[in-house]
Parts: C-alpha cells; structure tokens; sequence
C-alpha cells in the first residue's frame, strides 16, 4: 500500500493552495482529481478568476501586480478596500451569520495569502473589464472587488499544476475518493477508484478540498427544496457531494446553510454542465442597467438594489422561483456600451427590435400585452432628476411601483432595444463541513477529528443567503493554505 504525509482530496485552488503550503513544510504531497486531465480544475477552472482581497491602497496593489504601469496608476482611481469594510460586506449580506472566527481570518489574511500565491506562480490583474468604468477619462473600481488571476480560472489552475508538478505534487487524475480510512486514532487514509479499480493510499493527514453538492439533482432538491433539480450547473460535473458524505460518515459536524447557495442569471438555453470552451460566459451580469420581466410580463426583483456583486449570487434562486424558470433582461441603446463581454458571445438568447412594442413580441414565453404595459409603467416612474452613474449608488430611481427600483433607473426609451433570456445556474452549495480556524475539521462531538482537514466550497459556516463577489477563491485559498500547513504539522507530529 502507498503512503504520503498528506493526501488532498480535489484539485482545484483550494486544493493546491494545501498541497503546496505542505510541500514548504517538506510534506509528500498527493492530490487526487476525480476528473479527468482535460477536465481537471473542479470549479475554479470555471470561474472568472475575480478574487476579493483587503487592501490599503494602490501600493498594496502594486505589491500583488508588480506589472501596474505608472500610467495605469494616473488613469485609475483604484480606492481602498479595508479589512472593515471586507468584514462589514461579509456581515451585511450573510445577514450577520457568517462565522465570526472563520470570516475573522478570511478577511484578515486575504492580502498575505495572495502575495503568498504571487509567490508560487500566481499572476493577478486588475479587473478592468468587468469592475471598473470609465467616467470623466478615469477608471473608477467599485465594489470592493479589483483583483483577479491572469487568465481567468482557466489559467489560475494552469498556473497551479505547473507549480505544483515544479514543487514536488503528485497528481492522479481519474481518481475519485470514495471514503476514509479511520480508526479509534483518526483519519490514515483514503479510499478511492482509479481508473476503476479500487485502490487505498495511506496518509498521516487528509486534507478534504473536493467541492459542494451542486451537481448532485438529488441532494439539491433534498436539501436546497423543490425546483432546485431544474436548475443548470455553472462547473464542473463532478462536484457531486461524495468527499462532504465521506466526511459526515465519519462523524464529521454539518454546518451552515444547507438551504443556501450561490447561484445567478445564467443563459437559458446553456447547456446542464459548465461548458470550459465557454467558460464563464454564460453568465448575465449587467441586470442593475435595465429590467428583468418573468413569463407573466412582471418585474419580480429590485435590479437596482445595489451594486451586482452584492446582488447576483442570491438572484439565480429568485429567477428559479418565476414561472418556467426564467426572465428576460431588457435594456436600450443608451447603456450598451455598460453590458459586460458575456452579452457579445455566440451562445445567447437575444431578441432586438426599435420599438417596444416589436420587442415583447420577442420574448419568447412572456405575455406581450403585460410586458408592454409593465415597462411602461416603469418608465413612467423613473425619476430623471439625479444624473445616472455606474460607478456609485446614484440613487436615481422609480416611485410608485411595486417593486421600485433603487438605483440605476433609466427609462427604455433608445433604440434598438435589446433583450436576454436567462434562467438560474447554480455555482456552489453553502451548507458543509465544521472547521475551526486551523481547518480541522470538528465532529458531531465537538473535537477535531484527527488527521482530517477541510478546505473549499465543502466547508460551511462562512456564507449565508448571498454571498460577496469574488470570495469563494479567496476563501479556498486562506483555508487551503491552512488547512496544508496544519494537515503538514500534524503529520510530523
């Protein structure tokens, strides 16, 4: 039977943050990726690369993008974003839920952990594309989200596998771990299929790093309630919750919003799986710009109600919730240049026409009559008193209507008038594992189970109801980083 010092169940950012924070101490280090290679990654590989990060102003941005030109300095206007405010968002829009402890370290070593990664391979960018606008000649970040990794997820584990192979990591793709090896003492080992066959590797730690449930149809409608089984996957297919069972059979606590995940407007007719030729593409982010209607010809959502990356990871369960599933976003001449890049792909559901009355004839499934009438309504209730800008909450904004919307308010009056169909894709599930803040991972009893970590999208406690843009691969990374270091001290010990 084969043993390493550590066995790190997953391969995608949070993964090799553990494996290669073990390698400094002088672990051996196995990953195991139940993917095959072209499709290794989990998650991470599908995301944006966007990654929330405290800092103190450009020097400490300069810091983690050397790269920064003195002209992209004069032209940005890159703000601060402090550990308080860091904390403040997570607070707000968790509800105050998130594990003060856990949320506590994300935050405070959220600028270590990526200057560490910078350390390791990882080249980061500012987000100018999708977090910034130009206004006056200046960029303008806002949000509280400026960071992100070169190449998009798709690089950011790119750049991990090459590190990772340069320090030492093995890697077995097609490796899906199917249980751990424990006694009275803790945690020795894992279980797994490779290839088909069943293999045991032993470990003096295991670090479990191998995603939420969300593509699991059946845990999602066990657990996230009815409807959810409809819902399309942004990621990967092998998230599918067996390294959270592995753990819970072994004694391992629930935590966190079991109900709750992270989930957006996502294209309609996208395919049930994240597609890596599309990436992250299929998302539909530019909401807060115009309206969104449901098949009934309503408005159902506040677009408005702040800025999107507080708002877009809670509004894929509300478009769930409207008849059939779906919405249409609507927009007009005037804020197209606004409409973030995932608009201009091949693999939309768009409708365009000069009049509004020749566009809800477009909206395929959506009662024309009630649409017309409901945008008309809107734009009747538009205050055009306070000048729209898109790098602040204006407060430019409807009265009167049922549901009023906040900010962003510009009345559907400059054609052509354009039109996207979306539905929900799910990202990842908030309910997990118990952690404490070294990534033990705590049984139902209330102790660390020995030898066993957590790390990733499988942990819980840390997001409620919603979730703060760009989090999820910062937190992969604080708790992958100690979860390798704690999984490595432990097996010397």
């Amino acid at each position: 039977m084969q043993s390493w010092d550590l066995v790190v169940v997953g391969g995608g950012n949070a993964a090799f943050c553990a494996a290669l924070a073990a390698r400094e101490q002088g672990a051996s280090v196995l990953v195991l990726e139940r993917a095959p290679e072209d499709e290794a990654g989990g998650n991470s590989r599908f995301t944006a690369g966007a990654m929330r990060v405290a800092y103190g102003g450009v020097d400490d941005l300069r810091r983690l993008m050397p790269d920064l030109t003195d002209e992209e300095v004069a032209r940005t206007d890159f703000g601060t974003y402090t550990e308080e405010q860091f904390l403040d968002d997570m607070g707000r829009v968790t509800q105050y839920r998130c594990d003060p402890d856990l949320t506590e370290r994300l935050v405070k070593q959220s600028l270590e952990t990526l200057l560490w990664m910078r350390g390791k391979g990882i080249r980061f960018a500012p987000i100018y594309g999708r977090q910034a606008f130009k206004v006056d000649g200046k960029f303008k970040f806002w949000g509280g989200l400026t960071v992100e990794a070169v190449g998009g997820g798709e690089g950011l584990v790119e750049a991990w596998t090459q590190s990772a192979t340069k320090h030492g990591v093995e890697i077995w793709y097609r490796a899906r771990a199917t249980g751990l090896m424990v006694d009275d003492a803790g945690v020795h080992g894992v279980r797994l299929k490779k290839d088909g066959k069943t293999v045991e590797v032993r470990a003096r730690s295991v670090v479990l790093a191998g995603g939420g449930f969300q593509s699991n149809p059946e845990w999602r409608a066990r657990y996230l309630g009815p409807g959810w089984e409809l819902a399309k996957v942004r990621g990967t297919r092998f998230n599918t919750g067996d390294v959270i069972r592995m753990a819970l059979d072994v004694g391992a606590a629930p935590v966190g919003n079991w109900s709750g995940c992270h989930a957006v407007g996502w294209e309609r007719n996208a395919p049930e799986f994240g597609d890596l030729a599309v990436g992250d593409q299929f998302q539909k982010h530019s909401y807060p710009f115009g309206i969104m209607l449901n098949a009934e010809g309503r408005r159902f959502v506040d677009e408005g109600a702040d800025f999107r990356n507080y708002t877009y990871a809670k509004y894929g369960r509300v478009i769930l919730n409207q008849p059939g599933q779906f919405a249409w976003q609507v927009f007009d001449a005037k804020v197209k240049h606004l409409l973030r890049d995932e608009y201009k792909i091949k693999q939309v559901t768009k409708a365009t026409a000069n009049t509004l009355q020749e566009l809800v004839l477009k909206l395929d499934d959506v009662d024309p009559k009630a649409a017309l009438a409901e945008i008309e309504a809107y734009n009747a209730a538009v205050g055009t008193g306070i000048p729209f800008n898109p790098n602040l909450k204006d407060g430019r904004r409807t009265t009167g209507l049922a549901i009023d919307k906040s900010n962003w308010a510009n009345v559907l009056d400059t054609p052509p008038f354009e039109a996207y169909a979306v539905t929900c894709g799910i990202t990842f599930t908030f309910g997990g594992l118990r952690i404490d803040t070294r990534a033990r991972v705590i049984s139902t009893d209330g102790e660390p189970i020995p030898g066993l970590y957590a790390a990733g999208e499988l942990v819980g406690g840390i997001f409620y109801f919603n979730y703060p843009g760009g989090t999820g691969l910062t937190n992969g990374s604080v708790f992958g980083r100690i979860a390798g270091t704690s999984a490595a001290s432990g097996a010397r010990q």
